[in-house]
């Protein structure tokens, strides 16, 4: 079996494959601090109670964009599974060609999400991940990583409305009934989720026309990436798991 970590700013999502199923998944929060023995107490009874035999786990593949809980996170996988992980950055091959200026500022996370798409769908592609950033990514048909785009997520823009206001409140993040707000937490939530979905559809659009590619496949990804999803005709598709999968198809490429 295959431990799998997408380590983001808010959480760290947790993936086991049995083969090339993902067949349990779990959540931790990283912003929490964590010694060594509490993050891996943590992994191995949430993943207990889901079922899992952790002797099973034989591989683990991390994916971080926070550095400063790597230490523990990385003692805590070599004590209690007995393995050293494949951490996802320079010099660990992805099958993709990162065509940028400086391939090392390209955070993990995009990397993985940029080479599941492009395994599963093939290129031109445009890969969104909605998540405490919404960033947007094209990876070529021959398999180069050559644009990204980073914009505010939903919850950065929402945490900045009721922190940065003295009467704003803090909300739920939903999809209102309508953009025609007639109350304070609905109006906050109609600027929220259809300001999101404004931005997706025009940075798809420039993206489209600026580099020529009218065939460009859209594919998202991250938490809140199907409420958007759902109320925009230019995604064409929703993988919750992408990032998951891409760290699969990464360890399977380091073996």
């Amino acid at each position: 079996m295959l431990l799998v970590l997408d380590v983001g700013n808010t959480n760290i999502t947790c993936g086991i494959y049995d083969g090339d199923k993902l067949a349990h998944t779990f959540r931790i929060m990283s912003k929490t601090p964590r010694t060594s023995d509490e993050f891996g107490v943590a992994i191995c009874d949430l993943a207990a109670r889901q079922g899992v035999d952790t002797k099973e786990i034989d591989g683990v593949a991390i994916a971080s964009v926070v550095p400063n809980i790597m230490h523990s996170l990385i003692a805590s996988v070599k004590k209690y599974f007995n393995i050293d992980p494949l951490v996802v950055g320079p010099g660990v091959k992805t099958g993709i060609k990162i065509d940028t200026p400086n391939p090392k500022e390209i955070g993990p996370d995009r990397i993985v999400d940029a080479v599941a798409a492009y395994e599963k769908f093939g290129g031109p592609i445009l890969v969104l991940d909605f998540g405490t950033a919404t960033t947007y990514d094209i990876v070529t048909e021959d398999g180069r990583f050559t644009v990204g785009i980073t914009a505010p997520g939903v919850r950065i823009s929402a945490e900045a409305l009721w922190m940065g206001t003295a009467k704003l409140p803090e909300i739920e993040i939903v999809m209102p009934k309508s953009i025609l707000a007639n109350d304070t937490i609905w109006s906050m939530q109609a600027g929220l989720m259809y300001g999101q979905i404004g931005q997706t559809e025009y940075i798809i659009k420039q993206v489209k026309k600026e580099t020529g590619y009218d065939k460009l496949k859209v594919v998202a990804t991250g938490g809140l990436g199907r409420l958007i999803s759902n109320e925009t005709d230019m995604i064409d598709e929703y993988d919750p798991d992408l990032t998951l999968e891409g760290l699969r198809l990464i360890y399977a490429k380091n073996r």
